[in-house]
């Protein structure tokens, strides 16, 4: 997780008017992230998983094995958009990938995400640095859940956390990776 934030710094840091946007998907072992800002008291029991607080917005969410990443690092100046537009454009993606499943998902501006059922699925934390994003989402498809207890998941007591696999045909990122990435591209390029 350090080495692809240290990445993601160097990318924003180092780009210039010409750099073109880019999307990274990827998939990190276990691992607690706490938002630059997060109170460390929502970090209940950890135990063996390490605990990284980085420079996103939002509270402390789990990674692990079997949750697809989207990291996006975009020039939200080029775009003429702002952060609060592109938060509604990656949970639009999210929403969009799952409704050809028949899944009615949404989101909630009072706790950026996608949910199912009151259920949270897919959480977002952005940053932006010299007018460019970068930090994205994560979308639990086929994962342990178990780790999600150990926390309050976006600083939340109580908020229940489920994956697509218990509502699509999503068994694994490589099956849902490119259904998210072809509504991220159709949102991106028309929001």
């Amino acid at each position: 997780m350090a080495a692809v934030w240290d990445e993601m710094k160097n990318f924003t840091d180092t780009r210039d008017a010409d750099t073109p946007d880019e999307i990274w998907f990827t998939e990190h072992p276990p691992v607690f992230t706490l938002g630059l800002n997060a109170d460390r008291s929502h970090v209940i029991a950890p135990g063996d998983i390490e605990v990284l607080q980085i420079d996103r917005g939002g509270q402390v969410t789990y990674h692990g094995p079997g949750q697809l990443i989207a990291y996006v690092l975009l020039d939200l100046r080029r775009r003429g958009t702002d952060i609060r537009k592109l938060v509604t454009s990656l949970e639009n993606a999210v929403i969009d990938s799952v409704s050809t499943e028949g899944v009615s998902a949404y989101a909630r501006r009072d706790a950026p995400g996608v949910y199912i059922d009151g259920r949270k699925f897919a959480a977002l934390g952005l940053r932006v640095r010299r007018g460019c994003s970068y930090h994205g989402l994560a979308v639990n498809v086929a994962m342990d859940l178990e780790p999600f207890e150990r926390i309050n998941p976006c600083g939340f007591a109580g908020l229940e956390v489920t994956q697509l696999a218990a509502f699509t045909r999503y068994d694994g990122i490589e099956t849902y990776r490119p259904v998210l990435e072809k509504s991220l591209l159709s949102v991106l390029d028309t929001g």
